[in-house]
């Protein structure tokens, strides 16, 4: 589609750290690599320090800076708010951005709380009625094995459901001298590895299998307390400071779970797991098959068909690089592989073709309110240790 003649979407966006630098990969290579009904315009970058957002704005690719996110909304050349700012503010710019008749991209998880989730996805079915729409941020789901995953249940090639396995595991916290940073203060986070990973494979395993956790039993524990407080609070870690302060969020969950179509789960989220880095695995066994995905991995899906001859059978490794799987097909030849920044990209395309064609996109923040439905059932389960805790 001739630029010339393409209508741009004017984009602006709050926060600026690692979010931030992935989300501003998406929005400039959506563009260049897929045919969109809109051209995406990187407008204004905001952040509270003006040195740190002028120069994030300059190194990714931002047209200026601004340190007030509430005048962006004033703006007739801003038509998405994209949110990558920590939990606790979430609520308060997603309500006043669709107020403002802005559409809205939030990181994961939606909120703070259920209450707080809530809100914004009344407001989100609210500002559907006028055209604008609102999509979280579970970018994972846009990996094309995750794709082909889905599809394959889809197609009955896994028969009935009956086991969900799911693990997130990174190490990033298993020094007990890494600083503290804002995702380890409750306030600011919501929660630890349960919300800021654990929310992923929830969303993962109820993306690919079509069912939703009813029940939980989970337990949160906390192995640092106290940590150096970081003299930069905006990142995943930085440098440690003298001083210390408490640790206010888990740094690992487990929980069981029923689902909604008659599967047992197990899950685990943890920062201290040493040596993986971004391991997401995910395990669905069924009556007619299984299927395995470690993200660390992420171009290859593992497939079991129990239909096959017990003397050929055996698990199948699908190298999902193939046009034929999703979005591959703007990327590279086949076998060569895309990375973790190309669910971002992906993320992008797809929330741009929703706008365009005037269709809700998904994830949308109804299933964000859901996901934060079941962290709080963890979470509730865990402080009472009274079993099974309904969603």
């Amino acid at each position: 589609m001739s630029t010339e003649t393409q209508r741009e979407l004017g984009v602006a966006m709050i926060g600026y750290a690692f979010m931030g630098a992935a989300h501003s990969q998406g929005w400039r290579t959506a563009p260049h690599f897929f045919d969109l009904p809109l051209r995406p315009a990187m407008r204004v970058v905001a952040g509270r320090n003006p040195d740190g957002v002028a120069a994030a704005a300059e190194k990714l690719g931002w047209s200026e800076s601004s340190t007030s996110w509430s005048e962006l909304l004033e703006r007739d050349d801003i038509d998405l708010i994209d949110i990558c700012t920590p939990g606790d503010s979430h609520r308060d710019i997603a309500l006043a951005a669709l107020a403002a008749g802005k559409h809205v991209l939030c990181e994961k998880p939606l909120a703070n709380s259920v209450a707080e989730a809530q809100e914004m996805a009344d407001a989100a079915e609210r500002a559907a009625a006028r055209g604008v729409v609102a999509m979280v941020g579970f970018t994972y789901r846009r990996v094309p094995a995750i794709q082909l995953a889905r599809s394959l249940v889809e197609q009955g090639r896994l028969g009935t459901i009956q086991h969900v396995r799911a693990q997130y595991l990174q190490d990033w916290l298993a020094d007990s001298r890494a600083p503290l940073t804002w995702r380890l203060d409750k306030e600011k986070a919501g929660s630890g590895a349960l919300g800021d990973i654990g929310a992923h494979i929830i969303d993962l395993t109820q993306f690919i299998t079509g069912q939703q956790i009813t029940n939980v039993s989970g337990a949160l524990k906390t192995f640092v307390s106290e940590r150096p407080i970081a003299e930069d609070l905006s990142g995943l870690s930085g440098t440690a400071g003298t001083d210390m302060g408490p640790v206010t969020v888990d740094d690992a969950a487990v929980f069981l779970a029923e689902l909604s179509g008659g599967a047992l789960g197990v899950y685990e989220a943890t920062r201290f797991a040493h040596g993986r880095k971004n391991a997401i695995r995910i395990e669905i066994n069924g009556s007619r098959g299984s299927l395995a995905f470690d993200f660390e991995d992420m171009n290859v899906l593992h497939f079991f068909d129990a239909t096959e001859p017990s003397e050929t059978g055996g698990f199948r490794r699908i190298v999902v690089t193939e046009p034929e799987h999703a979005y591959v097909a703007n990327w590279w030849p086949a076998g060569h592989g895309l990375g973790y920044e190309h669910g971002f990209t992906h993320q992008v395309v797809d929330l741009v073709t929703a706008i365009a064609q005037g269709t809700r996109p998904s994830p949308s923040f109804t299933d964000g309110l859901y996901v934060q439905r079941v962290l709080d059932a963890v979470e509730r389960s865990s402080h009472s240790r009274a079993g099974w805790t309904e969603v």
